[in-house]
């Protein structure tokens, strides 16, 4: 091999000038950055915390986010992935925080939290048997269901909750698709770098008209306090009841099943050749080191963001030093409180509307990923079709298992993982199937989905 071959950089890889490292990893920062603010306030509100334990735990949230991100960006001895990805307070883990404290106390949340990040690490080396079972045809439609459980939740951002007063604001609307039409424009009419931050400028054009229509949150902006400062063991010793902890762990298999298939599809949007052996389990780790930090200062699982995968697709910049850079702007945000204050200023339906089209981003990938398997085969045509109905099904019509145990509905209702584990078993079923039967025709999709 020679020596010019040798010193050619993966795209992954490359060391981009400051200016547009900052640039881009503002722009990842802005469009996460709605999910840790809501976890807080979700927690805050439902377990009646004072505001200064919620702004004490959005500074920690902000920080074990950063420096999570910065470990699956850079990695480190087995930890993190090296690959451009964020991490955030998982929707469902803040869930199952909050019932596991009104069901005990906090106290014993946060020990579920620790327990399940330790067993993270017992059930990785049986879980990495198991990643064999996720060829393109899985991955591909864990992430058309990944997209449209996003696209959704992003809507109840811009609608609100039903039911309540301001239940679909036409202004809300409006400032959404506002937000896209910026997007689109800024996408079809700059050039170069500016281009690539079409999202980011998007995002600021529905924010200026926010401000316009007096929808802007002012009332969320005060200079002081200037610095705030996360506390370790905010509730106390944490009390350890693996039977509180139990909805938190199943929740840990989903994870698994989850960044299994994020870790895959930005591997494919990076170009950068994994093996899902060792790069899949790098990942699961950083999200089982970062969740036992984050139970330390009173956060609930921190996990791998699928979301952020759009983003590097649409703007096509595949360096992970900007997700490192995005990494130390959540810190910096989490130590200067007004800045924070300012982005959780900005109005719900702006950050929903960008939302629905970076997520959408994600579904395109899954579709781009599915065009590449033959579905005229007949099984590869019924493992899509059934993982899409399991998966859909709590998706679309919520509370369908409500009637169940709650660690049963909790595992039923996640249809990102339960399409995902659906189509693992379906396509194991139909390669069983076929190596029973016949050897596939050359050059047919199956022998490559089987990992041969």
């Amino acid at each position: 091999m020679s020596q010019a071959h040798k010193d050619v950089i993966e795209p992954v890889d490359e060391k981009l000038p400051l200016r547009t490292l900052l640039a881009f990893g503002l722009q990842h920062v802005l469009v996460m950055a709605a999910s840790p603010i809501a976890s807080v306030f979700l927690m805050a509100t439902a377990l009646d915390f004072s505001p200064d334990l919620t702004i004490n735990l959005l500074s920690a949230t902000f920080i074990i986010c950063g420096l999570g991100t910065l470990l699956q960006s850079i990695g480190w001895r087995g930890f993190g992935a090296r690959l451009p990805f964020i991490m955030l307070p998982g929707g469902a883990p803040i869930v199952l925080f909050i019932l596991i404290a009104q069901q005990t106390d906090v106290a014993t949340a946060t020990g579920a939290v620790i327990l399940t990040a330790l067993f993270y690490f017992l059930v990785l080396p049986v879980f990495r048997r198991f990643l064999r079972l996720f060829p393109s045809v899985v991955v591909g439609t864990m992430l058309l269901l990944v997209a449209i459980n996003l696209v959704k939740i992003s809507g109840f951002l811009i609608v609100g909750k039903t039911g309540s007063e301001n239940y679909a604001d036409p202004l809300n609307l409006m400032l959404a698709f506002t937000t896209i039409g910026f997007t689109v424009l800024f996408a079809r009419v700059l050039k170069g770098m500016m281009n690539q931050l079409a999202i980011l400028l998007g995002l600021l054009g529905g924010t200026l008209m926010a401000v316009l229509f007096g929808a802007f949150h002012f009332e969320h902006l005060s200079l002081f306090p200037l610095f705030s400062l996360p506390t370790l063991l905010p509730f106390g010793m944490p009390k350890f009841d693996l039977v509180a902890s139990l909805p938190l762990m199943i929740f840990c298999i989903i994870s698994m099943v989850e960044a299994t298939g994020q870790t895959l599809a930005i591997g494919e949007v990076v170009d950068k050749k994994l093996d899902p052996q060792v790069d899949v389990a790098r990942t699961i780790r950083g999200d089982a080191a970062v969740s036992l930090l984050g139970g330390l200062f009173g956060t609930s699982l921190i996990i791998t963001s699928g979301e952020n995968i759009g983003v590097v697709r649409a703007t096509g910049i595949r360096s992970r030093y900007v997700t490192l850079m995005s990494g130390l702007l959540l810190i910096l945000f989490a130590l200067l409180a007004p800045l924070a204050r300012v982005i959780h200023a900005v109005p719900e339906a702006v950050i929903g509307g960008t939302g629905m089209v970076v997520f959408a981003i994600v579904g395109t990938m899954g579709i781009d990923m599915l065009r590449r398997v033959n579905l005229r085969q007949h099984g590869n045509m019924y493992v899509v079709s059934v993982a899409l109905t399991v998966g859909l099904f709590p998706i679309l019509v919520p509370g369908v298992y409500s009637q169940f145990p709650s660690g049963l509905a909790s595992l039923l209702g996640n249809g990102v993982a339960m399409g995902a584990i659906t189509a693992a078993l379906m396509n194991a079923l139909f390669q069983y199937k076929s190596k029973q039967a016949a050897p596939a025709a050359e050059g047919e999709e199956a022998p490559r989905l089987q990992g041969h």
